[in-house]
């Protein structure tokens, strides 16, 4: 396992909790009906490309998450236009839309997505930047190819921890990405994703960790209940701030949650479990 292909020690055994009583599956069936559809639409409008405005797709990614059973909270002030690298923590399948909620992004994604069912055409046609995460030597182009698509004036959306955790903890992020944005001399701007119930208590329901399929991961949460999805965007930082990568990465990178979300040092998984699925990596990273 290399630095540029990370693993989490979060599995859905040790990490991943139901979010209190299930819903009916009929309820569950029609919001997989409706999520599928909305990215069937998606499909079918993509040939549109930059003519479809912005707003229109910030809604369609929202309507996404919603059509989950999952309510959205965005809060923060809007990224600026122009090229700029959103960066985020990386928990669940949701944080694609989620983060394109923020701001309509291209992503940075596994090649390995382009095999998804409906996602992965979706994907394709949305302008996805593909990365051979196997293959270290594809480093120095896929940093070339992101900071192009940065100088276009285009938003690149990307989740440095190389790897998905389960939110009651998180990893670091990897500094590669963000030399895309010294070399562009673009502001990155970092956004803060986190899952909670309707009380406000944090819940790893929607985590897609491990040894999880994307399917069951779906399951889970659209027949879950009080499912919230927050997206908090932190400050911008601006071009310059930093002198090198390191310093960039660490500012981008707010302190792991604790169980009310707030942004401090808490532990891994109890060790047992945790060590019971190391050699599971996380799932759907995207850098």
């Amino acid at each position: 396992m290399s630095v540029w292909l990370p693993s989490a020690p979060c599995t859905p055994g040790a990490c991943v909790r139901a979010a209190g009583r299930a819903g009916s599956v009929p309820r569950a069936v029609l919001r997989l009906t409706a999520v599928t559809a909305l990215l069937l639409a998606g499909i079918a409008l993509s040939p549109l490309g930059a003519r479809i405005p912005a707003h229109l797709v910030r809604r369609w990614c929202r309507a996404i998450v919603r059509a989950a059973g999952v309510r959205v909270r965005i809060t923060g002030a809007a990224p600026p236009d122009g090229g700029v690298l959103l960066v985020a923590n990386h928990i669940s399948w949701l944080d694609i839309p989620l983060l394109a909620a923020v701001r309509p992004a291209r992503m940075l994604a596994k090649t390995e997505i382009r095999r998804w069912p409906v996602a992965g055409p979706l994907a394709a046609r949305g302008g996805a930047l593909f990365i051979e995460r196997d293959r270290l030597r594809a480093l120095p182009r896929t940093v070339a190819r992101i900071a192009g698509a940065l100088r276009a004036g285009a938003a690149v959306g990307v989740f440095p921890e190389g790897s998905t955790w389960c939110g009651r903890a998180q990893g670091d992020f990897r500094r590669a990405v963000f030399q895309a944005a010294l070399d562009a001399r673009v502001p990155v701007q970092p956004v803060r994703i986190r899952y909670r119930l309707a009380d406000g208590t944090a819940s790893t329901t929607p985590a897609f960790v491990g040894d999880d399929s994307l399917m069951a991961s779906v399951w889970r949460v659209v027949t879950a209940r009080g499912l919230v999805a927050e997206a908090d965007v932190r400050p911008l930082l601006a071009p310059g701030s930093h002198p090198d990568r390191r310093s960039l990465a660490r500012a981008a990178q707010p302190g792991p949650p604790d169980a009310c979300g707030h942004a401090h040092a808490v532990p891994l998984p109890p060790p047992r479990r945790a060590l019971a699925g190391a050699d599971a990596p996380g799932r759907a990273a995207m850098t």
